[in-house]
């Protein structure tokens, strides 16, 4: 079971991609299982953290309808997930100074864990300014992390700086926990990565029979 929240951890749902291969425009906003891909993410990660908000750039008027802040990247130019979470770093610090913890998720990643939160934070448990990332047969899910508040400052250095933009060319700066999650198994259908991302239209059709083989039949 996720931790409640009150946990020390806030969350950022990153929404800001360019979304090239979907032909622009805001993908975390296409329905799946006939509701925003964006709406299932929230309703994932809002119970295991203490508050929440949107990272996006441009108008937020276009997130109104889920009543959430809407933080937009401090750092010029599109300079990928890390500049969101950098974004998500400084709200926190401005509106829940006592969160230790920020926890990020990708907002085109609709079916990613209900204890992803909890198991995180049991991967930081036992060092000081430990990153927690999350990982799985396919591989570390860098956007999926966990992030001390206490190194905003570390990481807006990192990005000034310019030379890279990877999130792993950051977390190798400090001690980092690669956190597994096991497949999600389906009442009728083949497993499922638990990170696997909406990135082509294609995808959209998998999410789909994703959903439906979640529900069971009818």
């Amino acid at each position: 079971m996720a931790e409640a929240p009150g946990n020390g951890v806030v969350g950022v749902v990153l929404a800001g991609g360019q979304a090239r291969r979907m032909g622009g425009g805001d993908k975390t906003l296409k329905t799946i299982g006939g509701q925003p891909m964006l709406a299932m993410v929230i309703d994932r990660l809002a119970p295991q953290v203490a508050a929440l908000a949107i990272n996006a750039n441009g108008d937020p008027a276009r997130f109104a309808a889920f009543n959430l802040p809407v933080i937009a990247d401090t750092i010029a130019g599109f300079a990928g997930p890390l500049a969101g979470i950098l974004a998500g770093m400084g709200w926190a610090r401005a509106n829940h100074p006592d969160c230790r913890y920020l926890a990020s998720v990708a907002g085109d990643t609709p079916f990613f864990p209900t204890d992803l939160v909890a198991r995180l934070t049991e991967g930081c448990a036992d060092a000081v300014d430990t990153i927690a990332l999350a990982a799985s047969a396919n591989g570390v899910h860098p956007v999926f992390g966990l992030w001390p508040v206490a190194l905003a400052d570390d990481l807006e250095e990192f990005l000034t700086k310019g030379d890279t933009r990877k999130i792993l060319a950051f977390t190798d700066a400090y001690v980092r926990r690669n956190v597994p999650f096991d497949p999600i198994e389906p009442a009728d259908g083949e497993p499922v990565d638990p990170f696997f991302n909406i990135n082509a239209p294609d995808d959209v059709a998998r999410a789909e029979a994703i959903v439906q083989a979640l529900r069971g039949p009818a």
